[in-house]
């Protein structure tokens, strides 16, 4: 059901080389960068007219307005279950209390007497916030993007997810209780890059908004890509994936219901373990097929994706060899399945969140671990971080200095000036003192 991939014996490659070797999906965002385009340009040009047309060719169904009345939200938190209601609120409570203590205050730094420097930490005014809907429902992914972005505090805070044809076109009645439930009352039935686009540009219903976030299909990627530089977005997110980093420590029934679990999300989803034990190989791989076949959603995403070039079992020759491994894949989700795990994990230098042990599972983080599960794709996370507070705050440097402070490094300014031959720059400092620049003291 999973393929092998055998690294044992010579020494492995550096660098892009290691990379090549492991396991990723396909996903060409800039391919689907083209099919956007004029998408996106529609909206730009018809408005909320735009967005109902797409509506109906994409997600079937013709809707009278694309913002979600207040009713609606108000309807589907009366009518959720009261174990979603209880589980989703908990949900929101540990993620507050995490998000709450990343908040950066102002620091003043004081260089010399009479001259500092103070950071200050602005949040945005408005943020447009994604919540996928297509093969599952999430609104999970609704608290991981709501909660950083209050807890940031940001003012203007809306939120988008796809028409559903049999909810009347709103989008998905959890999605919308999750919304009540975090007091976000600015909701519209759109999705994919129809969403992104209006956001990005806005429309008679929706004013625009200077950054979009949230996870989504390769058109939410492609669109957040053809904003780039426009609008400011978190990151292209592409298939979701799982590492897990296991020994002959690990219960091999823990690690193929987690690669499972992932599986469960698409068929481009990747599952990846890498593991220096045959033993535990050999009885993942016995273990998936009962597994698998007692799971729903089996053919249309677990299969293809347990299949796909994008998921395998890697092996290593040891933990120090399975390292270099994880390190150069920079995994979404990093699972650490290993005698004394911690440490071991405390060496990862590359992954969206790291989940230690065997009572540490990725589920645990998509729901409840306080942590956010909106995570860094494709090896994004060796250069990339997953939503946070910071991810909605801008940091804004606030110089103040007096004539003397000024004076005291005037002669290092106007000869940095002029090394670069800035000399109106130097000029801008000797005009402060009658055209003569003092030396150091």
């Amino acid at each position: 059901m999973i393929s092998r991939i055998d690294l044992r014996g010579d020494a492995l490659p550096e660098g892009p080389a290691l990379r090549d070797l492991l396991p990723r999906a396909d996903f060409d965002v800039q391919a689907a960068l083209e099919k956007v385009r004029p998408i996106c340009e529609a909206v730009h040009h018809r408005g909320d007219a735009a967005l109902i047309d797409f509506a109906e060719k994409f997600d079937g169904v013709r809707l009278e307005s694309v913002r979600v009345p207040a009713a609606a939200l108000d309807k589907a938190l009366e009518e959720l279950d009261p174990a979603v209601r209880a589980a989703l609120e908990e949900s929101i409570r540990r993620a507050r209390l995490v998000h709450r203590a990343q908040r950066r205050t102002t620091h003043t730094t004081q260089v010399v007497p009479g001259g500092s420097v103070t950071e200050k930490w602005v949040p945005v005014d408005r943020v447009g916030l994604y919540a996928p809907g297509g093969r599952a429902v999430y609104p999970s992914t609704v608290v991981m993007n709501v909660v950083p972005a209050q807890e940031a505090g940001v003012e203007s805070i809306a939120l988008a997810s796809p028409a559903q044809a049999g909810f009347g076109g709103l989008p998905h009645p959890t999605i919308l209780a999750a919304c009540a439930l975090l007091g976000v009352d600015e909701v519209y039935a759109a999705g994919g890059a129809t969403a992104v686009a209006m956001f990005a540009y806005g429309t008679e219903s929706c004013a625009p908004a200077p950054m979009v976030m949230g996870p989504g299909n390769i058109w939410v990627a492609a669109a957040k890509r053809y904003f780039a530089g426009k609008i400011g977005i978190d990151t292209e997110a592409g298939p979701t994936e799982i590492a897990i980093l296991a020994d002959d420590t690990a219960d091999p029934v823990h690690v193929a219901a987690d690669l499972i679990s992932q599986a469960e999300h698409d068929p481009l989803a990747a599952s990846v373990l890498v593991t220096d034990s045959v033993t535990l190989a050999d009885a993942v791989e016995k273990e998936l097929e009962p597994q698998v076949a007692a799971s729903k959603h089996v053919e249309e995403r677990i299969r293809p994706a347990l299949t796909g070039r994008q998921s395998a079992i890697v092996l290593v020759d040891g933990i120090e060899e399975g390292l270099r491994v994880v390190d150069a894949y920079g995994a979404e989700h990093l699972e650490i399945q290993t005698a004394d795990a911690a440490a071991v994990a405390d060496r990862v230098r590359n992954a969206g969140a790291i989940f230690i042990g065997p009572w540490a599972p990725v589920s645990l983080g998509d729901y409840c671990a306080g942590s956010n599960h909106v995570l860094p794709t494709g090896g994004c996370a060796c250069h990339s971080s997953g939503l946070s507070v910071q991810s909605f705050l801008r940091g804004i440097h606030i110089v103040d200095y007096t004539k003397d402070a000024l004076a005291d490094v005037a002669h290092h300014v106007v000869t940095l000036a002029e090394a670069e031959d800035l000399p109106a720059h130097g000029a801008a400092i000797k005009a402060r003192f009658g055209w003569k620049v003092p030396t150091s003291k």
